[in-house]
């Protein structure tokens, strides 16, 4: 692919209704889209991001801390963009140029900070659909995505059933887990940073790189970010330079209050009553050493699958990599992928 295929595209809409009520003025959308949606619209797949990326987790040689999916993407790899319309919007509330937190208030000419209304899962996904119409994308081949991506994949099976022909959701679950991230526990942190000032950190823009790049630290070490780096620097305290190099990029341009929104949006996931709507077969993909998604899950939700009449094949990755299993050990399961993703239904 060239260069250009790379470059954020931005669609803005009118009004967008939140699940809660509130109106949001404007929603703005960033993505990337590359390959050519057919005459029919129906051979687009979405792909749909973690809680702490974007669409640059398909960008060559990405790094995400939930899975950079920049082996799996593309001309002639599992999702095949010779074949498939590929299009990777960043979440509603996210940092990487769709609305929430970090854009622009009109009531106060300000960031909207902590004052952004709450939003679901739910609200993401009906903000994608949006960008999807705007494409003439009559049918999904697939929702596909890591973590909290394959939150979203799950709402797009159950939400949209008739829409959506398959789903492929790794490193993640049905519902939101005691093992996840909380709000409780970020909240709890945030307070700790003097910076924060119970979220008027606003006015001193800046003020929390500090913060977030050692809360940042301490999730990469939590996904397995060591093992993901002992070959390219099998030095320790390189690695650690390394570890603390990525986490400041990150905290550089992540917003905090869009980590707590997006924590906030986590916590209200669970499909599990809604699972009997689902028609698209499902790959569900966990590995064998992610703590935040342990594979004791799939003991737990494959009967639900089955009694939900979903036709769920079950993956489990012998990696060491942790959450970034998915994508950092892609070629475990790119084949079963790209099966998965021809295969009739």
């Amino acid at each position: 692919m060239t260069a250009d295929a790379w470059t954020p595209r931005v669609h803005r809409s009118a009004e967008f209704r939140l699940a809660s009520g509130v109106v949001l003025p404007e929603l703005v959308q960033q993505h990337v889209a590359f390959g050519t949606l057919n005459a029919a619209g129906d051979n687009a797949i979405i792909v749909l991001h973690g809680l702490t990326t974007g669409p640059a987790m398909l960008s060559p040689g990405a790094f995400a801390a939930e899975g950079a999916w920049c082996d799996l993407v593309g001309p002639g790899r599992a999702i095949d963009s010779d074949r498939w319309f590929v299009i990777c919007p960043n979440a509603l509330g996210s940092s990487y140029g769709t609305t929430g937190p970090a854009s622009i208030d009109p009531r106060t000419g300000k960031p909207w900070g902590t004052t952004f209304p709450d939003i679901t899962i739910g609200d993401m996904v009906v903000a994608q659909k949006r960008l999807l119409d705007h494409y003439g994308v009559t049918r999904l081949a697939a929702a596909v995505g890591p973590s909290m991506g394959g939150y979203q994949a799950f709402e797009w099976g159950v939400a949209y059933p008739d829409f959506v022909q398959r789903v492929v959701a790794a490193v993640t679950s049905p519902f939101h887990g005691a093992s996840a991230t909380s709000v409780a526990s970020l909240l709890a942190a945030l307070a700790t940073a003097p910076a924060w000032r119970d979220g008027r950190y606003v006015d001193t823009p800046g003020s929390m790189v500090p913060f977030m790049t050692t809360l940042r630290i301490a999730t990469l070490e939590r996904y397995g970010i060591a093992a993901e780096l002992a070959t390219a620097f099998p030095d320790p305290i390189r690695r650690e330079a390394e570890i603390r190099r990525l986490a400041a990029e990150w905290a550089a341009v992540f917003d905090p209050a869009a980590l707590l929104t997006l924590t906030k949006a986590l916590e209200t996931h669970d499909v599990r009553p809604r699972l009997h709507t689902m028609r698209a077969p499902l790959l569900y993909v966990n590995s064998r050493t992610d703590r935040a998604f342990p594979p004791s899950l799939a003991p737990q939700v494959m009967p639900l699958f089955a009694a939900a009449g979903v036709n769920a094949r079950y993956i489990e990755l012998d990696s060491d990599k942790g959450h970034l299993a998915s994508g950092a050990d892609a070629a475990l399961w790119s084949t079963e992928l790209e099966r998965f993703l021809l295969t009739p239904v």
